[in-house]
């Protein structure tokens, strides 16, 4: 499996966003641009994707800008990746809906299959409210100790 720079980029967006609109307020593509250091064109392409798939939403005008669509515990990590069109197939091997002419009899298929399905359960039980919960404590009291 490889997560490609977009994915990586539309996770990282999401939970900036998510954070930086706590209050409702909606933020502009260029605050998130500048903030993450990701260009505000990638950022775009990536946020149409986003908003196609109801992540997040967008308000025009000035002042305007993209907030979440729905509660933070609503939102998985795997449905980001999906928005962005990451796929979170470890090998061609443990797609489970394409053919194979192996697949009956081969042993490794079985396990790329529940290889996949298990990175799939992990991303999916993963939301951006519990991946903020978790990680941003850890993040700042580690940014903290550095500034020591």
């Amino acid at each position: 499996m490889r997560i490609t720079t977009r994915g990586r980029y539309a996770l990282r967006a999401t939970l900036a966003l998510a954070r930086l609109s706590m209050d409702g307020s909606p933020v502009s593509i260029s605050r998130l641009s500048e903030k993450e250091q990701i260009s505000s064109v990638f950022l775009e392409q990536i946020f149409f994707k986003l908003r196609k798939a109801g992540i997040v939403e967008s308000i025009r005008g000035p002042g305007g800008g993209f907030r979440m669509a729905k509660p933070l515990d609503q939102i998985t990590a795997k449905e980001v990746l999906d928005a962005a069109g990451e796929g979170l197939m470890l090998s061609p091997c443990g797609n489970i809906k394409k053919s194979c002419s192996h697949m009956n009899d081969c042993i490794s298929f079985a396990i790329w299959a529940e290889a996949t399905e298990l990175v799939n359960n992990f991303f999916s039980s993963m939301t951006l409210a519990s991946i903020i919960q978790k990680y941003v404590k850890q993040f700042e009291s580690d940014s903290a100790s550095c500034n020591d």
